[in-house]
Parts: C-alpha cells; structure tokens; sequence
C-alpha cells in the first residue's frame, strides 16, 4: 500500500481544485531510471486507469500505481514539506537503501 500524510492530502486536493479536475482524476506515482541515484519519482494526475494498475486509496486520496513502480514504492508514505529548507513532495520509501541529496532519486 501506498499512504498519504496529512500535508500532502491537502496540498493534492488543492493542486486538484487548482486545475480544475473532478474526481476521475487520482494519483499517479510512478518510478522511472534516472537521477543521480539511479531511480526517480514522478507524480501527476491521470483519469486512466490501466489493466495492470495497482490502486489504493488514504484520507480520501486515490493513488494509482502502475505494477512495476510499486515493486519500489511497496510500503511508502507520500508527504509533503513546504519548510524553508526544501518545498514540494517527498516520498518516505522504507525500499530505498540509498537517496540523493534533493530526494528527488533513489536506489535499492
């Protein structure tokens, strides 16, 4: 499962009533190869939901997740930090054995 804090709840259902999307619009985070450790985080909203996709849903955030990606996100928490020492999403993924400076990539 995937799960949701508190903060990055609100800053979804902002970014979603921000651009205007209805409620088949969820979540969707993914993994990519790339960044300086390796893997990278994506996050957008999608209204697709594909055969193979895993879904889950926290605080009422529906996050979808493609079968390769959560083979790496399996058990991570999507928060969110709006700090004077970095803003924007972060992922706390208890998988990762390595990560870059920013966060923004990781490595298992």
């Amino acid at each position: 499962m995937i799960t949701v804090s508190d903060k990055a709840k609100e800053k979804v259902v902002k970014l979603k009533q921000d651009a205007q999307l209805d409620d088949s619009y969820r979540l969707r985070a993914s993994v990519a190869g790339g960044g300086c450790s390796g893997l990278s985080y994506n996050l957008d909203f999608d209204d697709e939901v594909k055969p193979m996709d895993q879904e889950f849903e926290d605080k009422g955030v529906k996050v979808v997740v493609d079968m390769k990606s959560f083979l790496y996100l399996a058990g991570t928490e999507l928060d969110f930090s709006d700090g004077l020492n970095g803003k924007g999403f972060y992922f706390n993924n208890p998988n990762a054995t390595r990560t870059c400076g920013c966060g923004d990539s990781f490595s298992v």
